[in-house]
């Protein structure tokens, strides 16, 4: 289950055996996930600890999730608190895989999060390299010094030079490391 903020479902995720059972759930799309809403569960107990939690069983308010061992983790890119994440399971022995699926999801979702800021990023502000400079700048990537640049381009060192220098402007870095980083953020390399 993926939920806003607010604790409000946006996504319901499960498996074609579970169709049967889901169907005649109260849960639906849009269904407020709060304790007061909806009972003790595992997003409305990340809401109220503002962390992790794990709720077996015996531990949910509601009929309808008390067959669950949920695990709900708070989804946050940098300090903005997204929504959350609950991955489910009816089968005890799948508790430890659970945890750990639920774990690697929020993380996964903030690094496509961030790729696509990057790449609107590199939309709204392109940065022209010419093909020259985005070969000077990969090979920086590399870790090639100045002088391996220019033996490897056949130029001379003040010319890798003088490419790296409107590369940095252009990216607006002040070293190879922060140009780097940029560019890749923004999909140049």
């Amino acid at each position: 289950m993926l939920a806003d903020a607010k604790g409000i479902l946006l996504d319901l995720e499960h498996s074609e055996s579970l169709q049967c059972m889901v169907s005649r759930s109260p849960v639906r799309l849009g269904l407020n996930m709060s304790e007061r809403s909806c009972g003790v569960n595992a997003i409305s107990e990340a809401m109220k600890h503002g962390g992790p939690v794990y709720l077996p069983p015996e531990g949910h308010g509601s009929p309808f999730f008390r067959n669950w061992h949920c695990f709900s983790t708070p989804l946050t890119i940098g300090n903005q608190q997204l929504g959350y994440i609950d991955v489910s399971t009816i089968n005890a022995d799948m508790k430890s895989e659970l945890v750990a699926i639920a774990k690697l999801i929020p993380a996964h979702i903030a690094s496509c999060y961030q790729e696509q800021l990057a790449a609107r990023e590199a939309a709204q502000f392109p940065v022209n390299l010419t093909d020259r400079q985005l070969k000077v700048l990969q090979l920086i990537s590399q870790g090639l010094t100045v002088k391996a640049i220019a033996l490897k381009l056949k130029i001379k060192e003040c010319t890798v030079n003088h490419h790296k220098k409107i590369i940095f402007d252009k990216l607006g870095v002040q070293s190879s490391t922060e140009a780097v980083s940029i560019a890749s953020r923004l999909s140049y390399l």
